[in-house]
């Protein structure tokens, strides 16, 4: 199983049902390069950029590596703000979806 032979959601699943915490290299390789890719999202739009649920449950996989980062502290409170259970993503009011991924409407 490599990295590119994985998807982010099967990835997801894989770390949450570790018993010991330890995941297949692919798993940590799919992991990272999507954290990565949510991390520019959120760069580039840091005041409005709403993380969708699966995106918010990468970037919290690696809290550890955005720990003091106050762009990503406001990232994930926007999260919590927007968070509506299982429609999360569908339920954000005035969002659309724009090149970078779902901000606020203005």
């Amino acid at each position: 199983m490599t990295g590119s032979q994985i998807t982010v959601p099967k990835a997801l699943e894989l770390v949450r049902n570790s018993e010991t915490g330890e995941v297949h290299p692919g798993v940590d390789a799919t992991l990272d390069r999507e954290v990565v890719r949510i991390w520019s999202r959120i760069k580039a739009s840091p005041d409005r950029y709403v993380m969708t649920k699966e995106e918010f449950a990468v970037f919290n996989y690696f809290q550890d590596r955005y720990k003091g980062e106050e762009i990503a502290r406001k990232a994930v409170a926007r999260f919590w703000n927007n968070f509506k259970g299982k429609r999360s993503r569908t339920a954000m009011i005035k969002l659309r979806e724009s090149g970078s991924g779902y901000r606020y409407s203005t």
